[in-house]
């Protein structure tokens, strides 16, 4: 499997630091990943937290148990077009709260955004939409700058 985009963060909580391993990756459809052994590749990769991309599946047609089994606490958002985008994060850590969505009908019923919520930080899985042929182009111009005002509104609240 090809990993697409990793980091690790730093975050200043109280008087520690803590390390965190994080990974986003843009799965193209996560049963088919399954069969092309995901699981082993993120036992291998070891992350904290994955946000996933592109999922393409309905929360019943996930393997939740067994990334339980690998440790993870996994939230799903899918689109309400079967087998069209959809978004994930799976955490080994709990998260205090889960964002289904940003909010915004037409990119909710995509499956576009979800976001966790833990001590003093979030993490947000995106699916951005793609401009692949130009009668998408203003929907995903929209969507940029509906996301900004989104994190803008974030920033007011949980301010750091």
């Amino acid at each position: 499997m090809k990993l697409k985009t990793g980091f690790f963060i730093s975050l200043h909580l109280k008087k520690f630091i803590l390390f965190m391993r994080l990974i986003t990756y843009n799965v193209n459809g996560i049963r088919a990943a399954f069969t092309k052994d995901f699981l082993g590749w993120l036992k291998t990769a070891d992350p904290d937290i994955i946000s996933i991309q592109e999922s393409k599946a309905g929360n019943d047609q996930i393997d939740i148990e067994s990334l339980e089994k690998l440790g993870y606490h996994s939230y799903w958002h899918s689109a309400v077009r079967k087998g069209y985008s959809g978004v994930g994060i799976a955490s080994k850590i709990k998260p205090n709260h889960v964002e289904y969505g940003c909010g915004i009908e037409s990119y909710d019923n995509e499956g576009r955004i979800i976001r966790a919520d833990f001590d003093g930080f979030s993490a947000i899985s995106v699916y951005v939409p793609s401009a692949s042929n130009i009668e998408r182009l203003d929907f995903k111009m929209q969507f940029c700058h509906d996301f900004l005002e989104y994190i803008k509104n974030l920033k007011r609240k949980f301010p750091t």
